[in-house]
C-alpha cells in the first residue's frame, strides 16, 4: 500500500517510516524543507515537498496515496485555534481523497486531559466543545461512514527514547538542571502515561494493516508513571535534590509546562493490545532517563 506520512521527519514519524517499509508498504513522506526531505530519503521513503498552508498542493499529494498516517501538526501555542482549524482542513482533504476506498486514515491525538483522577480508556469520548483538536478527532471517526478506515491514535504525553526527544521530559530536565532542583507539584502522585517511540511506531504499523474503521487506539505502554518518580529520576541523573513545588508556585517554577506537569494523565492500552496484538517491548520512561537520554 502507498502510505503518505505527514510529520515523517519528526520524532514519531521518523520511527514509523522504517516500520511501514519493513511491513512492505511504499511510503511517501511529506517534507516542508530540503532538510526534512533529506532525512526522509535517508529513512528509505520518498519525500514529497508540501505543506499544510498550500491545501491545493496537499490535495494533489494525497491523490497519490492509498492511505495516510497524519502525524504532522503546527505546534504554535500562540496560534492554537488557527493550528486546529488548519488541521481540520487537512483532515477533510485526506477524508475526501480516501472516501469510498476503505484506505486507512490515522491521525494523532493525545491522552493528556482525557480523564482526571481515573484511568482513561479507548471507550472514552471527550466533550468536543473542550478543544478544537477533540472535534478534529471526532470528525476523523465520522469518516468511517464514507468508507474511510478512519483511526484515532491517542498518544501518551511522553513518547520517549534515544535520539533527540524535545518533548515534555526534556523540558523538565532542562528546568531541573538550570534551577538545581528537580521538582514535582504537590505530593507528586499524579501520573503520566508513557510509551517508547519505537513501540509507538510498531502500533502505527499494526493500525495501518489491521485496525478497523472507527477505531480509537491508545499508544501507552505504561499506564501511569507518578510525577514524583519522574522528578526523582531526573534528580538522580543530575545529582540534585528533589523537592515538592507547591501548586501555587508551579507556574513560577516550571513556566508553561507547570499546568501540564500537575495533570493526571493515566491511560490504559489494554483494548488496543488485545485488538491488534500490540506488545510493547522497549525500555520504560524511567529507564530512558537513567540511561542519560534527557540531559536537559
Amino acid at each position: 500500500m502507498r502510505i503518505l506520512v505527514t510529520g515523517a521527519s519528526g520524532w514519531i514519524g521518523s520511527a514509523c517510516v522504517p516500520e511501514l517499509l519493513k511491513a512492505g508498504h511504499e511510503v511517501l513522506g511529506l517534507a516542508r524543507s530540503d532538510a526534512s526531505a533529506k532525512k526522509i530519503s535517508e529513512l528509505g521513503a520518498t519525500p514529497v515537498l508540501g505543506s499544510f498552508e498550500d491545501l491545493n498542493e496537499l490535495r494533489a499529494i494525497a491523490k497519490k496515496a492509498q492511505g495516510v498516517v497524519h502525524l504532522g501538526y503546527i505546534h504554535d501555542f500562540s496560534r492554537m485555534e488557527d493550528a486546529a482549524r488548519t488541521d481540520r482542513k487537512v483532515i477533510e482533504i485526506f477524508g475526501e481523497e480516501l472516501a469510498g476506498s476503505g484506505g486507512p486514515l490515522i491521525i494523532a491525538s493525545g491522552l493528556l486531559g482525557l480523564a482526571t483522577g481515573r484511568l482513561g480508556t479507548e471507550l472514552d469520548r471527550p466533550d468536543p466543545t473542550v478543544h478544537a483538536r477533540i472535534q478534529n478527532a471526532a470528525l476523523t471517526l465520522d469518516l468511517a461512514e464514507k468508507r474511510v478506515r478512519s483511526i484515532v491514535v491517542r498518544f501518551a504525553p511522553t513518547v520517549h527514547g534515544s535520539g533527540g526527544d524535545h518533548g515534555f521530559i526534556q523540558v523538565l530536565s532542562s528546568i531541573a538542571r538550570e534551577r538545581g532542583i528537580s521538582g514535582y507539584i504537590g505530593d507528586g502522585s499524579n501520573r503520566w502515561s508513557a510509551v517508547h517511540r519505537l513501540d509507538a511506531a510498531s502500533l502505527i504499523q499494526l493500525a495501518v494493516d489491521n485496525a478497523p474503521a472507527g477505531s480509537v487506539l491508545h499508544a501507552a505502554s505504561e499506564v501511569g508513571v507518578p510525577a514524583r518518580e519522574i522528578a526523582q529520576a531526573l534528580g538522580q541523573f543530575h545529582g540534585i535534590p528533589v523537592e515538592c513545588i507547591p501548586a501555587d508556585q508551579a507556574s513560577a517554577h516550571f513556566g508553561w509546562i507547570g499546568m501540564f506537569f500537575g495533570m493526571d494523565a493515566q491511560g490504559s492500552s489494554e483494548m488496543t493490545q488485545k485488538m491488534l496484538g500490540w506488545q510493547p517491548t522497549h525500555p520504560t520512561l524511567l529507564e530512558d532517563i537513567a540511561n542519560g537520554y534527557y540531559p536537559g
